[in-house]
């Protein structure tokens, strides 16, 4: 794929375009890459922390999707070169008017939106909703 000219899946509406990304979304913080991978592994510790305290499916699909992203982007980032904790990630899926992504960048943003519907719902973690009797 490297070298390779994009490949149109469905004509100029999405094609596979190999990428390598250095940075976060939209490929900003390209010389945080240590800092990113660090995160990446917060991120994920915490999760698996707390998932025995979820009682609501909703968060735990939430969180499930924000973990799937994070260790997909985080094995590119610890195998892929230039090296551990400085490896690039690669995206793949380009759209038009869009930056060049892939499916975990995909699970983050999703998630990270059924989170905060969640949040403005007022579900906890545990399921509950305050202020709501029955």
């Amino acid at each position: 794929m490297p070298d390779r000219e994009p490949i149109e899946v469905v004509g100029d509406w999405l094609q596979i375009t190999y990428t390598l990304n250095p940075g976060a979304a939209f490929s900003m913080g390209g010389s945080l890459t240590v800092v990113l991978t660090v995160i990446a592994i917060t991120v994920a510790v915490v999760i698996v922390r707390m998932a025995s305290r979820l009682g609501s499916t909703a968060w735990a699909v939430a969180l499930g999707g924000i973990l799937g992203g994070a260790l997909g982007n985080l094995s590119d980032r610890l195998f892929r070169s230039p090296g551990p904790f400085r490896g690039h990630v690669v995206d793949w899926i380009s759209v038009p008017n869009w930056p060049v992504f892939n499916i975990a960048d995909s699970a983050i943003f999703c998630s990270a939106i059924l989170m905060v519907w969640l949040s403005f719902r007022g579900v906890g973690l545990d399921g509950s909703r305050p202020g709501r009797t029955g």
